[in-house]
């Protein structure tokens, strides 16, 4: 295999001879170091997950992260936040400067880690995969490490700690990272209850709009009224699909009504939490709840129209004000390099690799955000479920697990589109 590898590495660089009936091309020698790499990334992703490790507490990962980048050739950071980890690799000529964000942090987690290497850590496991998509960044920097003479421009590899907590891509940013490092664009991924094999992504909102509801009233209201009024902001706001329950995750792999349908129950709905948070504090009575919409218009329209709703109720006299509380902005994938990622992957790869996103996914965001808000990115959905296995890698869920052959697909498929964005002209 090694040999085979070398063979086409010497052929792309005269190039791109015929071996044996096939056109060699850099995104064959990829496919093929990455299946000589895949079982040293399995065992990594296997010592991430038995050792975990929460926010703010990635010690022995940034350890093994950056040793790895260190042994690749890598210049490696470990000094612009907490436990963070920068490998920097510049190609062959200089060119364009793209970054790969992986994110690093465990959960605090009770579930049955029901796989043979079992997290050593009591109460904290790998329950959203970002073990995972360590070994994936790891791997596509080796990849890249190995066919930096193929490549222009520089490659920064961000391993990112505290993406649980919200913490880590804003800290980064804040304490210099776009000082020491100027990526011209910036990619990531994260697991989902997607088939291993599929990648998912769109432009724009990949996750619903999420805002935390607070409605202020003087405090003499009973538990009571404060629920009937919950009930009545509830009822009045909530939207979707006739018959869809889009606060219902397990759907969103069905082939009729999940993302990948165009009929999809995931758009245009705004969802809440249908129990408020109710109570009083000094002089005041509060009701709080999360919501979840899918039309960023429709956001400037929600606080007027409860402060209507609660005008035309008995407790209009009450009412001192409605507000949004300060929440995390969402992912908001770049539509150029969205379409140009797509259209790439699609030719190097074929058609059945990348799956159509026709909604947003309630509940969930990532820090990304902090990232792209800077740089202009692109943040994937990556399959990890194994439905004839019985895995089903639904994140933060009790039986949450991956199939580790999304490993392979990601690096192969990650790796030949970093190659393909620093070699564009």
């Amino acid at each position: 295999m090694k040999i085979r590898a070398l063979l086409l590495l010497l052929l792309i660089a005269l190039g791109g001879w015929q071996l044996r009936g096939e056109k060699a091309s850099i995104h064959k020698l990829v496919s093929i170091q990455t299946d000589e790499i895949y079982d040293k990334l399995v065992s990594t992703r296997r010592g991430f997950h038995t050792n975990p490790e929460l926010a703010g507490k990635e010690i022995r990962t940034q350890k093994v992260i950056a040793q790895y980048l260190k042994d690749l050739g890598m210049e490696v950071d470990t000094g612009i936040y907490g436990h963070s980890v920068i490998g920097i690799l510049k190609g062959n000529k200089p060119g364009r400067k793209i970054a790969w964000r992986a994110d690093m942090d465990a959960l605090p987690n009770g579930f049955p880690d029901k796989v043979d290497f079992k997290s050593k850590v009591n109460g904290v496991q790998h329950g959203c995969g970002h073990d995972v998509h360590m070994a994936i960044g790891l791997g596509i920097a080796e990849i890249m490490a190995k066919n930096k003479e193929a490549i222009n421009g520089t490659m920064y590899f961000i391993f990112q700690p505290e993406e649980e907590t919200f913490v880590g891509a804003r800290e980064m940013i804040a304490n210099g990272l776009f000082s020491k490092i100027h990526p011209d664009e910036i990619y990531g991924l994260h697991i989902t209850p997607l088939p291993v094999g599929q990648i998912m992504v769109k432009p724009n909102e990949m996750f619903a709009y999420q805002k935390r509801i607070r409605i202020k009233l003087k405090n003499d209201l009973s538990k009571e009224e404060g629920r009937e009024l919950a009930k009545l902001i509830y009822t009045s706001l909530s939207r979707s699909k006739p018959n869809s329950k889009p606060w219902e995750l397990q759907h969103i792999v069905d082939s009729k009504i999940g993302l990948i349908s165009p009929n999809t129950i995931y758009k245009d709905y705004l969802i809440m939490d249908e129990n408020f948070n109710i109570y009083s504090e000094k002089d005041e009575f509060f009701l709080e709840a999360y919501l979840y919409e899918t039309n960023q218009s429709n956001l400037q329209s929600i606080i007027p129209k409860i402060k209507r709703l609660i005008g035309e109720t008995k407790y209009k006299d009450k009412l001192l004000s409605v507000t949004f509380i300060p929440e995390n902005p969402i992912v908001q994938n770049d539509i150029k390099l969205t379409t140009e990622a797509i259209n790439t992957l699609n030719q190097i790869y074929g058609p059945d690799l990348m799956a159509p996103d026709y909604g947003q996914v309630p509940y969930f965001n990532d820090d990304f955000t902090y990232f792209q808000q800077k740089v202009p990115g692109v943040y994937f959905f990556l399959g990890g479920s194994n439905f004839n296995k019985g895995i089903i890698a639904m994140n933060h869920a009790p039986d949450f697990n991956v199939d580790e052959e999304c490993i392979r697909v990601g690096v192969r498929s990650f790796s030949s589109l970093m190659i393909e964005r620093l070699n564009r002209k």
